[in-house]
């Protein structure tokens, strides 16, 4: 039943280590994989030739998402790439084209994908292959990025364009003013005697509940 060639072999190992990190956390689960101790990858990640993956520190990605390294893929620091989302760093358009779609064919095409520093991809993207995508990006939910995405910006759509450019200060404006949210809400949960812990409701929600 089971094939003792070297492709079998190869691809056993992979199965296996898919099958083990079912049982592990996210953090276990980036760690048995080689990536930083800060990363976290969820359950049902795919990472396809994860020998060919860089990742920094503070790294998170989604459920069931797909990350193809066969190419050779780059992941900055303090990035997060959300569930259901697909990297490519290969295709064999070519291989189905020319009806040579065998394992090992010379016209599957591989490019490099680097995605940078403090990026945010939002789930359901798709990256595809050759593409660089620059420090501090959103890509909103649902994007196919086909081009290269300069840095500061937001892209959106199928295929993904630049939507907004933003500058350190605009982020810099928008972290004080979630974090004075946040502290608010600490607040109010005292107030209320509950323990202040991320993911306390809401102060919309803390009115509501008084009713």
């Amino acid at each position: 039943m089971f094939g003792d060639d070297e492709r079998s072999q190869r691809l056993r190992k992979n199965i296996l280590n898919d099958f083990v990190g079912g049982f592990l956390n996210d953090a276990e689960r980036a760690r048995f994989l080689g990536l930083p101790e800060s990363t976290r990858i969820r359950e049902r990640t795919k990472i396809v030739s994860p020998e060919n993956l860089k990742m920094g520190e503070h790294c998170w990605v989604g459920e069931n998402t797909v990350l193809d390294a066969s190419g050779g893929l780059s992941i900055g620091e303090h990035t997060s790439i959300g569930l259901n989302c697909l990297v490519f760093t290969h295709s064999s358009w070519l291989a189905n084209m020319m009806l040579e779609n065998h394992s090992g064919s010379d016209l599957i095409e591989r490019k490099p994908v680097k995605i940078g520093k403090g990026c945010f991809i939002g789930g359901n993207s798709v990256i595809m292959m050759g593409v660089t995508i620059g420090d501090f990006v959103t890509v909103s939910p649902l994007s196919v990025v086909t081009k290269d995405v300069p840095d500061y910006s937001l892209v959106s759509g199928n295929p993904a364009r630049v939507f907004q450019r933003y500058d350190p200060e605009h982020i810099q404006a928008e972290a004080a003013r979630v974090r004075a949210e946040n502290a608010a809400r600490r607040e109010a949960a005292l107030a209320r005697g509950d323990e202040p812990v991320w993911g306390s409701p809401s102060l919309a929600s803390d009115d509501d509940r008084s009713l």
